[in-house]
């Protein structure tokens, strides 16, 4: 068993269950550590603090438990299980209108690194640290001990979010797949549905975190003239002509978005119905520049990560401000505007800063009328408070 010991004075973070160990706070090692061990963490007084996953970096030890737990046979069980009972909990699975969710959220379900993601059946697994990378035939094995006749296939796509790449597998590809499993199928989200291709799509396949947002766009979008910026596979021009949106506009730089965008719009359409919706692969902020004022009831600014590390919030919070200041003043007299940011560097009093001063330059009465964050089935670790990563405010605009 290796070991992991903390400088004198470090160890109040771990006492207050926060799950990371930074390199700064390390004094030394015992044994020799290879990427992706499981580690013991002690204090600078060999008080032990807990175990995780070793990983040279920034984050030294992610953290899986303040106990021995993961030395022991039938912890991947326990904690998948808890995260699945979580869910039920949560009642997100509704016959006919929901089967997908977040299954594994990170630090929010206590196994920092790794995300795991439910497709009706099929779980897409992402990991973030070589722990997980290394982890992944317990993880099946505890997937399928959970799951049971619920899981038909896991799909490992890690290639592009494990950190470090040496000595690792990182070929993305299926873990364990029934017969009859392909590489993209058709999931239901309140009682919409979309086209998920976890083999090609964007992080998982699909955003499963705006899921709430997207029905709150619904409710709001009747009789409206809608702008989806950075619209991705369409999710919310989906939900916002199925709330009676007079028409959509959705706009997204890849081809290969505007096209699955068509294609849940087609499969979202009744027979025989016609929507007024145009798709535009272009650019989505000289689009927004471009577009005649007072057009659009309602826009959706949601645009990637401006900032994935903290030398970049900086640029990422003005980035925020001329977007957001060019939908304000763009957007039609009594107008809706629902903006994100899903940064994690950037927090949420940040982000509001940022819309406030657009609101300022743009010289327009703005109100609040809504806060947005991440659905329950993304839990946040109250001892993490890093990993609210997703921000948004609904404005209203006179």
């Amino acid at each position: 068993m290796s070991k992991v010991f903390l400088k004198k004075g470090r160890d109040a973070s771990l006492k207050r269950f926060h799950p990371w160990v930074f390199s700064g706070a390390v004094s030394g090692v015992e044994g020799e550590l290879f990427e992706g061990e499981l580690v013991s963490v002690f204090s600078f007084d060999n008080e032990f603090l807990g175990c995780g996953h070793f990983q040279k970096g920034s984050i030294t030890v992610r953290i899986l438990a303040f106990d021995d737990s993961p030395y022991k046979q039938g912890f991947w069980n326990d904690r998948l299980e808890e995260a699945y009972k979580t869910r039920e909990q949560l009642c997100i699975m509704e016959e006919g209108k929901t089967n997908s969710f977040r299954l594994v959220h990170g630090e929010g379900d206590m196994l920092p690194g790794l995300v795991l993601d439910y497709y009706n059946g099929v779980v897409v697994m992402q990991a973030h640290s070589a722990g997980m990378v290394k982890s992944k035939e317990q993880i099946v094995d505890a997937l399928k001990f959970v799951l049971k006749d619920k899981l038909l296939a896991v799909y490992d796509k890690s290639s592009a979010t494990a950190p470090f790449k040496a000595g690792l597998d990182l070929q993305d590809g299926f873990l364990y797949q029934e017969k009859g499993v392909l590489q993209s199928g058709v999931i239901l989200e309140n009682g919409l549905a979309f086209n998920v291709d976890w083999l090609e799509g964007q992080k998982t396949g699909f955003f499963l975190d705006q899921r709430e947002n997207r029905e709150l766009v619904r409710r709001y979008a009747k009789g409206k003239g809608v702008l989806n910026l950075f619209c991705y596979t369409g999710g919310f021009s989906v939900y916002a002509l199925s709330g009676g949106a007079s028409f959509v506009d959705s706009v997204d730089s890849s081809a290969r978005a505007i096209e699955m965008t068509t294609k849940n719009l087609e499969l979202n359409m009744k027979e025989g119905a016609s929507v007024s919706h145009n798709e535009y692969c272009a650019d989505a902020i000289d689009f927004l520049k471009n577009s005649q004022d007072n057009k659009y009831d309602m826009i959706i600014v949601d645009p990637p990560a401006f900032a994935k590390h903290r030398d970049a919030l900086r640029n990422a919070l003005r980035a925020y401000q001329r977007l957001n200041a060019n939908a304000i003043s763009k957007v039609s007299k009594g107008g809706i505007i629902f903006t994100f940011s899903c940064s994690q560097i950037v927090d949420k009093v940040s982000f509001a800063e940022a819309v406030f001063s657009a609101a300022a330059i743009s010289g327009r009465r703005v109100r609040i009328i809504g806060r947005m964050t991440q659905p329950a089935d993304h839990p946040v670790n109250i001892y993490h408070p890093e990993g609210e990563y997703l921000k948004g405010l609904v404005l209203r605009v006179d």
